[in-house]
């Protein structure tokens, strides 16, 4: 049974107080809080087995590669990958991203052809327009529409032979919508372009089967997923990331070293060069065995029962209006109040213990269409309440009150 006061049992901070008022967290698309067993794993790594992996012959390096490992398996199992070679261990999704871009400079030619959407989040845009300028590549853009949903007969058109990839979040991060990534995945493959999904806003709240939607590279951090910072996921066909050069050398990634010559190690060390976050990889698994004990179904139902009620309470506030209105969105919502900035709401309504984030998101270009210079943005998860949700309906109005 999903039980709302015992999970919130599981998260510390959830206890504090900011400002003197009981904390309301709703700012978890920029993170997640951490569940006392993530907490614990991460304590008792540097308590009783701390040593480097994959290079001693100690015990103590013995068992920590061991449960590094068994984190990697963890990682394979919930994403429904084929080997675990093909999962990349990073620092999290920019990293993943990156690793992706560098490779592909070895690859695409003058005039071929790169698309992303125009709601991707910097991370998903400035490293494709690096790879642009180093390879003579075009950057074309899926256009989106006022509900916040990417405009897919304008895709279709986009795509040709000279199409090599395709970039897309599975989730936009400002706007809370849930992109038909199946559906761009297929379209993608009948002109022979790899697609690549931004996972980091979608794994907190889906359950995704890499093997089902046949995506060619699944990227996502542990920090969204009630994980730490510092490590997240690369997933790619084995096929594919045997193509791509390493994006970092150093130690760990090598087979056999010469002044002449280096040989790189097979997949997945060839792109894990140096010392990993060996805590924050073992919290990683745990914090997948913590979600997947809940249950995502669970989740789901609970998650969507709390952003349908945010939003209506929302929505009888005169003059507030929300950004993003796709029938198929989950756990955020972007809003402005009519001749306030959102900075100021943020300001009034953290002084009332809630925390909510204000600004672009790191997605000008989605503020850029709507003409707005950020929103305010609430973003929830599964240890959220309703009576949070009365929190912060109420401080959004009094912050009104103040600032009109």
């Amino acid at each position: 049974m999903f039980d709302i006061n015992i999970i919130r049992k599981d998260f510390p901070i959830l206890n504090r107080e900011v400002n003197g008022k009981p904390l309301v967290y709703l700012d978890n698309a920029a993170t997640s809080q951490k569940p006392q067993i993530v907490i614990d794993s991460i304590v008792d790594y540097y308590s009783t087995y701390n040593a480097n992996i994959h290079r001693g012959v100690h015990t103590l390096s013995q068992e920590a590669t061991d449960v590094f490992e068994i984190a990697r398996k963890k990682v394979q199992k919930h994403f429904n990958i084929k080997e675990s070679k093909e999962v990349i261990l990073t620092s999290g999704t920019t990293h993943s991203i990156n690793i992706v871009a560098n490779g592909y400079a070895e690859i695409l030619q003058k005039g071929d052809e790169v698309i992303v959407s125009a709601m991707e989040h910097h991370s998903n845009i400035v490293p494709w327009q690096m790879l642009c300028e180093r390879t003579g590549a075009v950057l074309k853009v899926i256009p989106m529409n006022s509900e916040g949903e990417l405009i897919l007969s304008e895709y279709e058109k986009l795509l040709s032979e000279k199409t090599k990839l395709v970039f897309v979040n599975h989730v936009s991060n400002a706007l809370g919508t849930i992109n038909p990534i199946e559906i761009i995945i297929e379209k993608a493959h009948e002109v022979n372009a790899a697609v690549l999904v931004d996972g980091a806003q979608a794994c907190s709240h889906i359950k995704v089967d890499v093997q089902k939607i046949d995506v060619d590279y699944y990227v996502t951090s542990a920090h969204k997923m009630c994980g730490p910072t510092g490590v997240g996921m690369l997933y790619g066909k084995k096929e594919l990331l045997n193509e791509l050069q390493p994006y970092q050398g150093g130690g760990e990634m090598i087979k056999e070293v010469t002044f002449e010559k280096t040989t790189y190690a097979d997949l997945p060390h060839k792109f894990e060069a140096g010392t990993p976050n060996i805590s924050g990889g073992i919290a990683f698994g745990v914090a997948i065995d913590y979600l997947n004990e809940i249950g995502f179904d669970e989740i789901a139902n609970y998650e969507n029962e709390l952003i349908a009620y945010a939003t209506q309470q929302l929505l009888e506030i005169e003059g507030l209006k929300i950004y993003g209105t796709s029938q198929y969105k989950t756990s955020v919502i972007s809003f402005n109040i009519e001749g306030i900035h959102p900075y100021d709401i943020g300001t009034i309504v953290d002084k009332l213990g809630i925390a909510v984030r204000t600004g672009h998101h790191c997605a000008q270009p989605i503020m850029e269409f709507y003409k707005i210079p950020g929103t305010v943005r609430a973003s929830f998860s599964f240890y959220n309440t309703k009576e949070e949700v009365d929190v912060l309906v109420n401080a959004v109005k009094k912050a009104k009150m103040m600032l009109q």
